[in-house]
Parts: structure tokens; sequence; C-alpha cells
């Protein structure tokens, strides 16, 4: 069975897990949605994903730009500031007892439940939904040694005027209908090209690839901003490594000597097959070289937080 970037072993504390619904905390079982809400009817939403590492969920700042700047473009008021929802996220975490490593959360806003299921955004009857869903979800160590395969989709990353691929939105069917051919096709997870046919991103991460030294990532018009993603560009900057963010095209990645995806859960992932072609049988120094980085960067981001007044 393949795999992708984001698997994790089943941990039976999640069996028992809390869940916030507006500020509500509700064990698992009872944590609902109206079947009006936005979200269920249309997709109407953002989302953010991050982990926690020592009590703190790292890189928040980054992730709630992020929130924030998706539900302007929408026109979606979340209700709360932001010192507000960091409260909410700890309050939910501290419920769970949740205070080390080898947690992820989840945070959902919708538009709120809707009159009657029309995407007419004033025909909400009310404030915004917000989910905040802890879970106990390791990474797997053994995904980030073998790696993973890749299979180039026929699904396109879309110009912006059609459906922005910047936006962190809950409508994701392009990306599960590149994850179903991928994986249909015996892969790991999908590699998606823009409309120039030039390589874009994955359908859950970002990709990377390494020539003669220098790391490259896509131009960046076609794929979401990714916190991990930036993360790693700086990473490399500030060590020396060269890194481009251009145009480049599956030719250049077949002849890559490494090639990596890189995701909040996952961190820093090796991909050791593109489209049948076997890039390398080990991780590669420059991927190696990053995943440490990337631990340093985690651990010093996690230590330097406190917990909100």
């Amino acid at each position: 069975m393949t795999q992708g970037s984001q698997h994790s072993a089943d941990d039976p504390r999640n069996a028992d897990i809390r869940i916030s619904v507006n500020g509500v905390l509700k064990h698992r079982d009872q944590a609902v949605v109206s079947v009006f809400d936005s979200g269920f009817v249309l997709g109407d939403g953002v989302w953010e994903g991050f982990r926690v590492v020592g009590g703190h969920p790292v890189f928040l700042e980054a992730h709630l730009d992020r929130l924030y700047e998706g539900a302007r473009a929408l026109a979606l008021d979340i209700g709360l500031d932001r010192a507000g929802l960091t409260r909410a996220i700890y309050d939910t975490l501290d419920a769970n007892g949740m205070h080390g490593d080898g947690v992820h959360v989840r945070l959902m806003v919708t538009r709120g439940v809707k009159r009657t299921p029309y995407q007419d955004p004033r025909v909400t009857a009310g404030p915004a939904t917000i989910v905040i869903i802890p879970e106990y979800k390791t990474p797997s160590e053994d995904t980030a040694r073998r790696g993973l395969s890749l299979f180039t989709v026929h699904v396109r990353r879309g110009h912006p005027d059609v459906q922005d691929p910047k936006l962190n939105s809950h409508s994701k069917l392009n990306c599960i209908t590149a994850c179903i051919q991928a994986y249909t096709a015996g892969a790991d997870e999908a590699l998606m090209l823009d409309p120039h046919g030039f390589v874009a991103t994955c359908n859950s991460t970002h990709f990377f690839i390494v020539r003669k030294g220098e790391v490259w990532t896509s131009n960046g018009q076609y794929c979401l901003g990714g916190i991990t993603r930036g993360n790693v560009i700086a990473l490399c900057r500030d060590a020396g490594i060269p890194v481009q963010e251009k145009s480049f095209s599956l030719t250049d990645v077949y002849g890559a000597d490494e090639a990596f995806v890189t995701g909040t859960f996952a961190g820093v992932v090796p991909v050791h097959t593109i489209d049948g072609r076997r890039i390398r049988d080990d991780r590669g120094p420059t991927v190696e070289r990053l995943q440490a980085l990337y631990r340093e960067l985690v651990a010093r981001d996690a230590a330097g937080r406190r917990r909100p007044e």
C-alpha cells in the first residue's frame, strides 16, 4: 500500500480527544457541525495545520498570517482576533493534556451556518464556525528515511482567476483528484504541473529538486505559500546552499541529483522515484543536511515560545 508524507501510525489516545467547536470542548464522538454549515455545504472556509512541540504550536505566527489573509480574501469574518484564537488553541491543548511533542492540530474556520443551502455568503445566519482538532500524530521515521514515490498527474494547478492556489481553502477537490490518480498509479503522492507545463507542487506538499549543488523549487505562482517551504528556502540561504525559485520542467526533474518534499507535518522528506525514474536509493547529502537544519529550527522556535497570558 502506498502512503504519503502525511502517514502516521494510529494512536489509541486519539479515541478520547476533546475537540473545540466554537469554544465548547466536546468528546470526538460528539464533536459535530450543522448540515447547514458553509464548510459542509460548499467548502467555504479556510484552515491551517501545525505541529506542537514542547506544548507549543510551532511557527504559529506564520500560520495565523496565512489564515487571516485567506479569510480576508474571502471576506470571511473569523470573529476572534489573533490573541483570542491563540488562547483557544492553547486551551484545547490543555484540555487534552497535550504539553509535549507528537501532536498535530487542525484549525478550521468556515463562514458559519446558512439559512438555506445556497452559495451566496449573505444567507449565512450566524458567526463563523471555528473547530480545533488536536491529535497525537508523529511523522513516520521510515518515510523520512525511505522517501516517497511521485507520479505526475494530469490535474493541473490552476490560474488564480479560476481558483487561486494560494488560498488554503476547504475546497480541495483538485488536490483530491490528483491524489487519487497518483495512488491508483501506485505512487505515494501526486506531482502537479502549472498551466504552462512547468512543475508546480505536490497534492499535499511542496516539491524541490537538487541539481549540481543547487536547490530548485517552483516560482511559487501556482502553489500555496507553504510555511515549511519558506523556512527551507530561508535555511538554504542562511547555510550558504544555493537556492532558486524558478520555472523548470520534468526533464530537469528526471535528471536531478536529489529530490524532496516539504510539509508542516512531515518536515523534509526525500523522494526516491518520480514517474518510474529512480532519482537515488538514499536520502542524499543535501536532504540529510536540510532535515537536520529543519529539526534544529523547529526546536529553536518551540524553545522560544511562551504561553499566552
